[in-house]
């Protein structure tokens, strides 16, 4: 499939999450990255996707990549997170420059303003990047400019307004969170297509928690095919939505490449009876006792102790999900509810959140649970 002139075939190396050296949680294991970066580009996909905030993904790719093949065989992606340590321009511009002196690419096929939603925006408009990343795209520094995006459909619609030169955006699209109130896959990805903006999918397997779902969802997925896995099920659902460009798997092993490439080397759209198989996932999942949390934040305004409510409720609702603590506390908990609110157990259970919640949510108890799971 051709889009913004580039061929791209419907699977990208996400780079996010490349495996490691046995015994050791930092050091990259470029030997066998290098196996898979082989096996990618031997099965016919090109797309690899990497960040300056993904700690030694630029130079491992660059070591099992860009030093390996010649530079028009690959489209390589890359982002910059004005956001993180950003005081000026200038540092904004400094993690530019080093991701093209780790990656050694020369040029980038795809940069990316990495997450934009809420404050994190901001950074981009302040420092004025829009433009000076323009101007490194006429240089022949960038091929196609976009961004990322972490957030509702509602600020993703005033960013396109705003910045009708992103050639792209990258979305959170996977079964699981295409009706979520706090995600919103469906809505942004409809917004997207409104601006006849061609759409990245990140997060297709939803950080590797839909390769292991929920038991009763497992079960109608080996029901209608009992070789295909259930990561393959999420990939091919993203995969099937028109205007995509590509669909990022952060793959960790060279089984999990295999096991991508087993199914989309040669990608067809779902049948009427596969879709029917996610409708009934998706029927599952609803099933599953969750606080039914819309982040809409009413009651973050009355709190007087500043507690991250919602957050902690999608921390705990992930938990209730996948049964995955440490994804939790990691992504949704600690990097949401702690940075500028304070703990679930520090509610003193003056109710003032209760009173104000459209869902009426019994939200005293439910942090109690939150502050019990979390210990915290």
């Amino acid at each position: 499939m051709s889009y913004l002139g580039e061929e791209i075939k419907k699977l990208g190396f996400g780079l996010m999450r490349l495996p490691r050296i046995a015994g050791s949680e930092d050091v990259i294991d470029i030997e066998q990255t290098k196996q898979m970066v082989d096996e990618f580009l031997a099965a016919g996909f090109t797309y690899f996707d990497t960040a300056w905030a993904y700690a030694g993904s630029e130079e491992a790719i660059r070591k099992a990549l860009v030093e390996r093949y010649p530079r028009d065989k690959f489209q390589l992606a890359t982002k910059n997170a004005a956001w993180i340590n950003c005081k000026t321009k200038d540092d904004a511009i400094k993690q530019y420059e080093t991701s093209l002196r780790l990656s050694g690419a020369g040029y980038f096929d795809f940069y990316l303003l990495h997450n934009l939603g809420q404050k994190r925006t901001k950074y981009f408009e302040d420092f004025g990047l829009w433009d000076y990343f323009l101007g490194e795209k006429e240089k022949g520094k960038i091929k196609h400019l976009g961004f990322s995006f972490h957030s509702t459909a509602e600020e993703l619609e005033e960013i396109l307004n705003k910045h009708p030169e992103a050639e792209f955006v990258q979305l959170q699209i996977n079964y699981a969170d295409w009706e979520s109130n706090s995600i919103q896959s469906r809505k942004c990805y409809e917004a997207a297509r409104k601006h006849g903006k061609p759409v990245i999918i990140m997060e297709p397997v939803k950080g590797g928690n839909l390769a292991t779902p929920p038991e009763s969802v497992e079960k109608i997925f080996k029901a209608a095919d009992p070789d295909a896995s259930c990561a393959s099920w999420a990939v091919r659902f993203a995969a099937d939505l028109e205007g995509v460009i590509t669909v990022l798997s952060g793959m960790s092993n060279i089984e999990q490449m295999r096991d991508n490439l087993s199914y989309m080397k040669d990608f067809r759209h779902l049948t009427p009876e596969q879709k029917k198989v996610i409708e009934a996932v998706s029927e599952a999942l609803s099933k599953i006792p969750v606080v039914p949390c819309t982040t809409c934040n009413y009651c973050a305004k009355v709190c007087p102790m500043n507690i991250g409510i919602s957050g902690s409720f999608g921390a705990l609702n992930m938990y209730t999900l996948y049964g995955n603590y440490d994804l939790a506390t990691n992504r949704e908990y600690f990097d949401v509810v702690m940075q500028g609110h304070k703990k679930a157990a520090e509610c003193i259970k003056c109710g003032a959140c209760e009173a104000v919640c459209p869902q009426h949510i019994e939200i005293r108890k439910e942090l109690e649970r939150v502050a019990e799971t979390f210990k915290g």
